[in-house]
């Protein structure tokens, strides 16, 4: 591989505050507006890039954009989760801001996007494939999107008309759809955005047909870190659910047929498999069960334990990876052809390939995502428009997923609006230098206890150094790697007293980076709660709190007397959330950690106008009673355990609530707050 120029690249100061530095005045590259195709891929990790020297495979397509353009070295994502890194493309803003902190919650199509402030500036807008913000898209023209994570074969799409169902897998559907778009659906006297968003890499990692074949008689090389023993980094490290050895479904991740004992035993994904294969067509189902046929057969004769089956776990599960972004880089491939073909429209056409967030290949033991480690902290981002940008460069600054949307509307010649925590690249790649730029990125995870188990935390990364903050009351602890001496974060250093000074410096950078952004989130009331899942901020307020979930059934719960019997608060819903809700949050004890055992939720459900009592899911209704509430008032809500009848009484505006307790109830430990991806104000709890 020839070296690649470096476009602008600087020593950073890496510990010190961002200075104040004016603007850059536009530049060549300002309201040229261009046509912009934006190929997204999920889970796609920079280091599964040819471009970016992967050991693993080869991306020519992907490799066409950077060797033809720009190639960003040190670009990252502000939350490693699917939705939460789509919300922020769209909207420039961190994931506190938009509201969008984790897969579930609703995102608000009302605010300003991106596709928005396009359109309202004469461009096309289109948008096909993986969407995954539960709400309906706005600011396209045109839109067919998956619903949720969506299906790799025969998937269904949601658009204007209705749903469809689609034969073939979704890697090409989405391309031909993309296409078909450039073809005859866009309006051809416009600049145009066209989003083209793939499942792909996205797990369960299913090949397409044409695909099966690659690497069926390749040893892949394994990573360095595969048996991590963690020992320096925090306890929750070695107790996720993202790990190969134990963590990857037999059935579900890696294909293997079950037989009829396995099938009659399933859990968890593994219980899907008949159902994932009725999805497929027969000929579909007959060509992938005979791609894994002989080596599954082999697998059965001498099955490895250890060491060897931690091998051929990742092995299989690096091989379907790999097919699913040879599927993309086909994809990518497809639609540089396309302009190829139309060069009038070539000319004016800015082609950018990134991903999500990127994820684990077996580095630390894992797959998956989430954590601020580099292996999925780090996005991959490329660029190439011929004759306006330089071909072959790197870019070296620290670019971050805010940028992508301040970039694409100071190229349409929009205004960027001052809400927006992103800035435009276009300093960095017309010339005008990077004066101002900023010196450290942010990062801010928030799922914690849901899927995979990994704590919630924020961050802040400089050239050199990257400090992580662990803020719930069961993980309270700070990590620091220097990522100098210290590339695959193996060695935690946050208390290393000949780094004190470095610690210090950092800690400072992160706290002026949180004010700089507005986020108040990750604040949860000083330990006050030790008993807290789902949560994104808990303040004091008046003569109570302020909970902000961002989580169906987030609760914050300290221990109470075996001997209370009543809980009385006042609520009131704060504007601004999808849903508002508010409710006493008991809890019973139980043998296991203070995160688990039974729960129950008693309150209002303000915008339903229903008095509920919930199950530990918070979905749940044990019992549900209309009210009338005037849409402004504070309720008064009253919630009585009776130990003798074992039922959970609520009361508020004038209605009461009875339900049975569940059989596994024993008896009152914990009581607190509770919500559902609402944010509402809580007066002091009264026991009574």
């Amino acid at each position: 591989m020839r070296p690649r120029p470096l476009l602008l690249l600087t020593a950073f100061a890496a510990m010190l505050p961002l200075g104040i530095a004016q603007a850059p005045g536009p530049g060549p590259l300002t309201a040229s507006r261009p046509n912009i195709v934006f190929v997204f891929s999920d889970d796609h990790a920079a280091h599964a890039i040819s471009a970016y020297g992967s050991r693993l495979c080869r991306t020519p397509n992907i490799d066409r954009i950077a060797g033809g353009g720009v190639l960003f070295r040190n670009n990252f994502c502000g939350n490693a989760l699917c939705g939460p890194s789509r919300a922020t493309v769209l909207t420039g803003t961190h994931s506190h801001h938009n509201g969008f902190m984790r897969n579930g919650n609703v995102f608000d199509g009302a605010q300003t996007t991106m596709p928005k402030l396009l359109q309202k500036a004469g461009y096309a807008t289109a948008i096909f494939g993986k969407w995954h913000l539960e709400s309906e898209p706005q600011g396209f023209d045109r839109w067919a999107v998956l619903p949720d994570q969506g299906h790799y074969y025969n998937p269904d799409f949601n658009t204007k008309e209705g749903k469809s169902r689609l034969e073939g897998h979704v890697t090409d559907l989405t391309t031909a759809m993309a296409i078909e778009w450039l073809e005859r659906g866009r309006d051809a006297a416009k600049p145009f955005l066209l989003m083209c968003q793939h499942k792909a890499p996205h797990r369960e990692w299913m090949p397409a047909p044409q695909d099966l074949g690659l690497y069926r008689d390749v040893e892949l090389p394994l990573p360095e870190t595969l048996f991590d023993d963690y020992s320096t980094r925090i306890p929750q490290a070695a107790q996720t659910e993202m790990e190969i050895q134990k963590d990857l479904y037999l059935q579900y991740d890696l294909f293997v047929e079950p037989t009829d004992a396995e099938r009659a035993a399933a859990k968890g994904p593994d219980a899907w498999w008949d159902g994932m294969m009725k999805r497929l067509t027969g000929d579909q189902r007959a060509t992938l069960l005979a791609a894994y046929r002989e080596e599954n057969e082999a697998f059965r004769r001498d099955a490895p334990t250890g060491r060897a089956l931690v091998q051929w776990k990742l092995q299989r599960y690096l091989k379907n990876y790999l097919r699913c972004v040879a599927g993309v880089d086909r994809s990518v491939g497809q639609l540089l052809d396309w302009l190829d073909a139309h060069p009038d429209v070539k000319k004016n056409t800015l082609v950018v390939y990134s991903s999500d967030q990127g994820f684990f290949l077996g580095e630390h033991g894992y797959y998956d995502k989430r954590w601020m480690y580099e292996e999925c902290f780090r996005m991959p981002l490329v660029l190439r428009w011929p004759g306006r940008i330089g071909e072959g460069l790197e870019v070296a600054q620290l670019t971050q997923n805010i940028d992508f949307a301040p970039t694409f509307l100071e190229l349409a010649g929009a205004v960027i609006p001052s809400s927006m925590h992103g800035k435009s690249m276009l300093p960095l790649l017309d010339g005008r230098g990077d004066s101002g730029w900023r010196d450290a990125v942010y990062y801010h995870y928030y799922e914690s206890q849901a899927t995979h188990r990994v704590p919630a935390h924020f961050g802040v990364r400089t050239a050199r150094h990257k400090l992580i903050r662990y803020y719930e009351p069961h993980v309270d602890a700070w990590e620091l790697f220097d990522l100098e001496q210290d590339p695959r974060e193996q060695n935690n250093v946050a208390d290393n007293p000949a780094l004190r000074d470095t610690r210090k410096l950092l800690e400072r950078r992160l706290a002026e980076l949180r004010l700089e952004y507005g986020d108040t989130t990750g604040d949860l009331a000083t330990g006050s709660f030790p008993r807290t899942a789902g949560l994104a901020r808990i303040q004091r307020a008046d003569d109570g709190y302020r909970v902000w979930a961002n989580a169906q059934g987030g609760f914050a719960m300290k221990p109470c007397s075996s001997a209370a019997r009543t809980f009385v608060t006042t609520m009131r819903p704060q504007p601004g959330r999808a849903q508002q809700n508010g409710f006493v949050a008991l809890g019973s004890s139980s043998s296991g950690s203070d995160q688990d055992g039974p729960r129950l939720f008693a309150g209002v459900a303000f915008a339903r106008k229903r008095l509920l009592i919930l199950s530990s899911d918070a979905r749940t209704e044990l019992a549900s009673i209309p009210v009338q509430w005037n849409e402004k008032d504070a309720v008064l809500l009253s919630v009585t355990f009776d130990p003798a009848s074992r039922t959970l009484v609520a009361s508020a505006l004038g209605a009461v609530a009875k339900t049975q307790l569940p059989a596994a109830w024993r008896e009152i430990a914990f009581v607190g707050y509770g919500a559902s991806n609402a944010e509402t104000e809580f007066s002091e709890l009264r026991i009574e």
